[in-house]
């Protein structure tokens, strides 16, 4: 694996975690392939998952959207393949679904991690669906159970310290 180092999330702190998956229809025989390798994942960390398909991966950042206004999920990991064509539509796609999702990611207090192959052919696709270059829907699901991890631990923190804060300010008076 170049570059990237094995998620150092626990099981503890992801068990009972709730993902949502938005897998695109668009190039699905790599989707799915993603989509399996993150149920797999999610499964073995202890996580609930519900699927969700929609068209395609323009498509995803509204059901992204749809999903957190529901308040039901500690993550949405989103699912979708981007093949480079002849003409410039693959690189208005790429740009606004990257956008879209990283907006969605920072505006909701949810894990949203960016799930979408942006390739070159469909072979480089494949490659990464369970091929050569192993499953990024793995990875994917990593990213998003590893946020929902510090969320948690964020939000223990912060529970700890107001605790505490509180506590001292009683003493004082």
């Amino acid at each position: 694996m170049k570059g990237k180092t094995t998620p150092a999330m626990s099981k503890i702190a992801t068990r009972g975690a709730r993902v949502a998956v938005v897998r695109a229809r668009w190039n699905e025989n790599v989707t799915l392939g993603l989509e399996r390798a993150a149920l797999e994942r999610a499964t073995a960390n202890g996580a609930s998952v519900e699927i969700f398909e929609v068209a395609g991966s323009f498509e995803l950042p509204a059901a992204i959207a749809l999903l957190a206004d529901t308040g039901r999920f500690d993550a949405i990991v989103p699912l979708g393949c981007l093949v480079r064509g002849e003409t410039p539509h693959f690189e208005f796609l790429a740009h606004a679904i990257a956008r879209a999702i990283a907006e969605l990611s920072i505006t909701y207090p949810i894990a949203i991690p960016f799930g979408v192959l942006t390739c070159d052919t469909i072979e480089q696709a494949l490659a990464r669906a369970g091929g050569a270059e192993g499953n990024k829907g793995a990875e994917f699901m990593d990213a998003a159970l590893e946020m929902v991890a510090l969320r948690q631990a964020v939000a223990s923190t912060t529970s700890r310290s107001r605790a505490r804060r509180s506590a001292s300010s009683r003493s004082t008076r």
